[in-house]
This record gives C-alpha cells, sequence and structure tokens, in this order.
C-alpha cells in the first residue's frame, strides 16, 4: 500500500461477479474494496491491479488506476455482428466472450467469419469501454460438441495440440521404444515374474500405476506400487519437458483427455499396458497383516503387468472369491483373487488407521455420462465408489506417504546439505470459514463447531460427515465441508496434509498426467543415486510448485464446466418434465435447486413462487412467506419443472410443482 497526493493506492488481485463489479481484498479484517464498472479502467476477473482507495463508508470504494498484470490475455467467444449491439457499431464484427465476466464485446479486424463461429482470440487493448483483439484459431461452430469441449480448455489456458518439436522428439521416442527399452531394462530390479495388474476405470486411456502382491512364508507381504517411469522419456532441457512444465497436468473433460504428455508417451511408452514390459519407478513395501510397513526400497525397474482389470472387473473377483481362501494359497488363472483379497484386506486396516488419526473422507460428487457419437449426452448419473476405488486409494496414498516421509528424514539427518523436496501440503481450514461452516450446518439442522473451548479438528468433521451418509441433504452438506476447507497446494516448505491427517506427504503416483509427480521422481533417483538436488540446484522449485498449483486450479475449473455444459445440454431436451431435487443454495433472488439424478443445478427464481411475497432469512438460509410463513430451507427436497435451460450461458430456471 502507498500514498500518493494523500490518497491510500493498494495492489491486489481484482475479482468480478457477473454483472461486472469488481472486489479487491486489502486489509485483514476490512471488507473488500468495491469497485464499479464504470471504474474498473479495463481491469478483468484475475488481474493484479492498482486501486485508489476513494471512500470508506458506508463500505470502501475504490477506482482502477493502473493494471499491473493481466491473468490472461487470450479469450474464446462466439463471432456477433455489431448490428446485433449498440447504434455506431454496424458493419463491424465482434466476439462475444464466453468468459461471463469479461463485461464488454470484442471487436475483431475483418469481416470473413461467420456469425455463429467459435473463435479463439489475443486481447490487444481493452480500457473498460472498447476492446480489440486479433483472431489466432478458428475453433468451428458454436454449439458442436467438440468444438465446445475445446473452447473451454483453450478458455482455461490449455493448448488442445503439440508444437511440432514436440511430436517430434515423441515420435521419436516411439520408433526406437523397445530398443531403448531393451537396453534400460538390464540395468533395473526385474518384477517382470512378480504376478501384478493394474485397476483403472473402463474408459481410461493411460496407465499410471500397478499393483503386485507376494505372500511371504513367514506371514508377510511384499508389496509392490509400480509407477510408470514417465520421467525416463521427458527429460530437462528437451521440448517435450519444457511443454510438460507449461501444462501442469492433463485435463479430463467429460469424454476426453488434454494430456500433458504427447499420446507417444502417455498411452504408449510410459503406459503400463498389460503383455507389455515397461520402465517403472517401484515402491515396495514388506508389511505384516496388521498392515504395518516393515520396510520400504524405491528402485527403478521393469515390469510386466499381467492383467488390466476395470475397477468393475476388480471388484466382481472380489464379490465371488471364496472368503476362506487362505493368504499362501495360490490364484486361480489370471483372476488374481488371491492378490486380491489380500490387498483388499490390508487397504480396509489402512483405511482405518487413517480415520482414526482423523483423515477427511469426503466422498466423490462426480457424475458419470453415457455420450452418443455426436457427444450427445444420452443419461447422467452419480458416480458411485466401489471397494477396488478405495483399495487403489489406498495404497496410492501409501506410496506418496512413504516417499515424502523418506525425503523428509534424511533432510533431517543432513541438515548441513539443505535437501529440498515438493510436498503436497494443506493447511488447516481459517477460523473465520468454519464459522461460516457451522452456521451453514446448523441451519440445514445439524449440530457443529459449538464447543468454542475446544480446538476445531479433523475429527469434528468426521462426526459430521458420518451424521449425514445417506440423507437427502448428504451431498450438499458434503460440498459445503470441501469448500469452507484450504486448497492443498504444491510447496517446498512441509507443514503436513490437514484432510488427510499425514505429516507427509507429496504426489508420486501420477507423472503419466501430472509434472509435480515427475519433479518427485527425478528428486527421489537423485537420492537413491547418491547425488541430492539441494536447495541451489533447485533454486526454481518453489516457482514451479506455484506453477503446478495453478495450472491445477484451471485444469479442475476446465473440467467443472465441461460437466456443467453436459448437464445443461442433458436438460435441453426436457423442458416441461418434472424432477425431484434438493435446495443447495438461497438467496434473495430465488432458491438454487440440485436435480437428484444429475446433479444438475438450476435456478427457481422468487418471482415464480406465487403463493406470498417472499423475503430472505439469511439467519436461516431460507425464503420466508411474509403472510403464510412458508418456508423454503437449505436442505430442504422439493419437486421442480424445468421452464428454460441455456447452453451458452450454463443456466437451467425451474419452478416449484
Amino acid at each position: 500500500m502507498r500514498n500518493i497526493k494523500g490518497k491510500k493506492h493498494i495492489t491486489g488481485i481484482i475479482e468480478l461477479t457477473r454483472k461486472a463489479v469488481g472486489y479487491v481484498a486489502w486489509e485483514k479484517d476490512k471488507e473488500d474494496i468495491e469497485i464499479r464498472t464504470d471504474d474498473l479502467g479495463g481491469a478483468l476477473n484475475g488481474d493484479t491491479v492498482e486501486v485508489e482507495l476513494a471512500a470508506l463508508f458506508p463500505r470502501p470504494k475504490g477506482k482502477v488506476k493502473k493494471i499491473i498484470t493481466r491473468a490472461k490475455e487470450d479469450f474464446v467467444g462466439t463471432i456477433i455482428q455489431g448490428d446485433a449491439l449498440k447504434q455506431g457499431s454496424r458493419g463491424a464484427v465482434f466476439v462475444q466472450p464466453d468468459d461471463i465476466k469479461f463485461y464488454r464485446p470484442i471487436q475483431i479486424k475483418g469481416r470473413d467469419f461467420a456469425e455463429g463461429e467459435k473463435v479463439l482470440i489475443h486481447l490487444d487493448f481493452f480500457d473498460g469501454i472498447a476492446a480489440k483483439g486479433t483472431v489466432i484459431e478458428h475453433l468451428g461452430k458454436a454449439g458442436e460438441h467438440r468444438v465446445e469441449m475445446n473452447a473451454i480448455v483453450l478458455e482455461h489456458g490449455f493448448r488442445t495440440d503439440f508444437p511440432t518439436d514436440v511430436l517430434a522428439e515423441a515420435q521419436a521416442l516411439g520408433h526406437d521404444h523397445d530398443q531403448i527399452l531393451k537396453s534400460e531394462a538390464a540395468r533395473r530390479t526385474d518384477f517382470r515374474g512378480t504376478p501384478t495388474f493394474t485397476i483403472d476405470p473402463a474408459d481410461a486411456k493411460d496407465f499410471d500405476d500397478a499393483l503386485s502382491c507376494v505372500a511371504m512364508p513367514n506371514g508377510e507381504f511384499e508389496i509392490g506400487v509400480h509407477i510408470a517411469d514417465a520421467t525416463f522419456f521427458c527429460r530437462p532441457g528437451t521440448a517435450i519437458d519444457d511443454e510438460a512444465r507449461r501444462r501442469g497436468t492433463s485435463v479430463y473433460l467429460v469424454d476426453a483427455t488434454i494430456p500433458m504428455l504427447p499420446h507417444e508417451i502417455s498411452a504408449g511408452g510410459a503406459s503400463l499396458k498389460p503383455g507389455e514390459d515397461r520402465l517403472a519407478f517401484s515402491a515396495v513395501f514388506r508389511m505384516n497383516k496388521n498392515a504395518e510397513v516393515l520396510g520400504r526400497k524405491f528402485q527403478k525397474s521393469v515390469i510386466r503387468s499381467d492383467r488390466r482389470f476395470t475397477y468393475e472387473e476388480a471388484q466382481m473377483v472380489l464379490d465371488t472369491a471364496d472368503a476362506k481362501v487362505r493368504p499362501s494359497q495360490a490364484c486361480e488363472g489370471l483372476t488374481f483373487a488371491n492378490e486380491l483379497l489380500i490387498l483388499q484386506n490390508l487397504a480396509r486396516i489402512l483405511r482405518k488407521n487413517r480415520e482414526k488419526e482423523g483423515a477427511i473422507d469426503f466422498g466423490d460428487s462426480e457424475v458419470h455420462f453415457e455420450l452418443d457419437k455426436n457427444g450427445k449426452p444420452l443419461s447422467v448419473r452419480r458416480k458411485e465408489r466401489m471397494g477396488t476405488n478405495l483399495l487403489i486409494e489406498e495404497f496410492m496414498l501409501l506410496a506418496n506417504r512413504e516417499v515424502a516421509s523418506y525425503i523428509s528424514k534424511l533432510a533431517e539427518n543432513v541438515p548441513e546439505k539443505n535437501l529440498i523436496f515438493l510436498y503436497r501440503i494443506h493447511d488447516e481450514p481459517k477460523s473465520d470459514r468454519i464459522e461460516e461452516l457451522a452456521t451453514f450446518v446448523r441451519a440445514v439442522g445439524y449440530e457443529f463447531g459449538k464447543n468454542k473451548q475446544k480446538k476445531f479438528s479433523t475429527k469434528d468433521i468426521q462426526k459430521l460427515l458420518k451424521q449425514i451418509e445417506g440423507k437427502p441433504e448428504e451431498h450438499l452438506i458434503r460440498t459445503a465441508t470441501l469448500r469452507s476447507m484450504a486448497k492443498a497446494i504444491y510447496s517446498t516448505k512441509n507443514i503436513g496434509h490437514f484432510g488427510l491427517a499425514f505429516e507427509y506427504y507429496t504426489h508420486f503416483t501420477s507423472p503419466i498426467r501430472r509434472y509435480p509427480d515427475m519433479l518427485a521422481h527425478r528428486i527421489l533417483e537423485s537420492h537413491l543415486n547418491g547425488k541430492p538436488i539441494t536447495r541451489k540446484e533447485y533454486a526454481n522449485l518453489e516457482k514451479m510448485c506455484i506453477e503446478a498449483s495453478e495450472a491445477e486450479a484451471r485444469a479442475v475449473d476446465a473440467e467443472r464446466e465441461s460437466v456443467r455444459y453436459k448437464q445443461v445440454e442433458y436438460m435441453q431436451d426436457k423442458i416441461g418434465q418434472t424432477f425431484d431435487g434438493v435446495i443447495s443454495g438461497v438467496t434473495e433472488w430465488g432458491l438454487y435447486v440440485e436435480e437428484k439424478e444429475s446433479a444438475a443445478e438450476g435456478l427457481v427464481h422468487v418471482r415464480t413462487l406465487r403463493d406470498d411475497y417472499y423475503n430472505y432469512s439469511q439467519k436461516e438460509y431460507a425464503l420466508v412467506g411474509a403472510r403464510k410463513k412458508k418456508k423454503y430451507a437449505l436442505g430442504d427436497s422439493v419437486r421442480v419443472r424445468l421452464i428454460a435451460a441455456d447452453l451458452a450461458m450454463r443456466q437451467l430456471d425451474f419452478e416449484l410443482t
């Protein structure tokens, strides 16, 4: 903050509402500075700006004096003719940005554009009144499935194709893969004779991880968590690595993956395909029947996956396996029933132990779409986690925790070397967010956070989530609880992982789709080779952590938007139909209702509640009738009729029945 001619100037990141009103956070415990549309000075959502504070009462207000950095400069939009806009724009061509927080159409040069065409443009100029840009890429006709999915990816800053130099390197690796593998395998620990398999979703294209399980004569087990050695194909200084770092992560849309690594690597040479020799980085644990880790080792390896299971197939094996099968018995054929039973038993104990430590399970709120050949959604439903989902989850958590613990212990023992590592950290939630959550939860009818003498812990969340299991409002409260938490990020400074209740944690198990995992692989390998990477050598690692955290957030936003788009598209031809739902939000302008099966959310506008005049009760999270006192509150089950579906705005409108 600085003073210029008696007026305070504050630097911060501006957040815009859909109505183009900006807010900038400044001093702790003070309301954000509000900035009217006319005072934005061309600032856009996420920009770093310098704001002149104009007034403090009744709330802080200001004016943008300078845009320091743009959050982004490339935008996706749809071509519209100037005739559709204000007088004076006739004959000009504009792009209406998909970003609903970009509050002006952008004029582009030329006239060789079709009405309704989607384009990617670079913003050349914007002062808050006039916006001008240059078309970078033609995407196709708005409303077409592939066009809209590509538009979502590009809008969030990810590329849908790879540069030619990246493709050239990948193709060369693919061409020489067999020779490379044969040469490298001789230098590695060989697990090709160990019973090994993958368990993944049915539509998985790349296989990051495989499990092996060997029952030992002394009653102990050797459990291998074998992770694709993507770093072998993605070396620092190559075009492949530069592009992987730039992307930071793969992006998973409703029906497609935008990979971090080229297809020749992500679904080819690095992917742990069944029946093929593959290079891996293996975390091998000696465990007893109580799931205690008695020994651990990390090795560059060569493996051969014997079987590719889907989650459903592996679950079927477990469900039909003889409960009396003894751990020492050999598996029959390729069903791996015995190995799966051993892993299931160990996973259950690992999970129970984590729960005792306070780990929070937020469940799975994802939805699954069935699409036709043109990408049109035929059905949508909530995904259900099976025992095999939890099995894989536990062993991935185990490997991630043990790798982080191993490096951290080394660093503690040789502090003079100033060793560095990449952690996945999750801070405790802020007290004000917990207070908001407590108010929210009590409004729905549950007790939470009343004892102010006691410090809040993960066990309070555990207790709450246990109470709501199977209730209509379960998904609503789980989502609210998750949103109250701090975001997990990558950092070189370890503070532990609050949600998992782990002192040490990293990401090691998905290097095909996450760049931080490749960094963890490189650092671990350097330790195993006796040449540990020091802070001086990886001076920019913290910057890379920040980049990866930001890329992850953008990818999550893109994935959610693709789901939202498909939910609205799915509902488009169902106008007039009625649905069961739960009130997921309450505002002065109406009720947000989440449809039970598809999880699609729509608005019941207050003006459609014609039986009374309804007032918003913020304390009760409810709309309350002025005369009859009828109440519509958060978490209430309701029956709604769909009255409108706007695909361009990703909006549904309901009315109560």
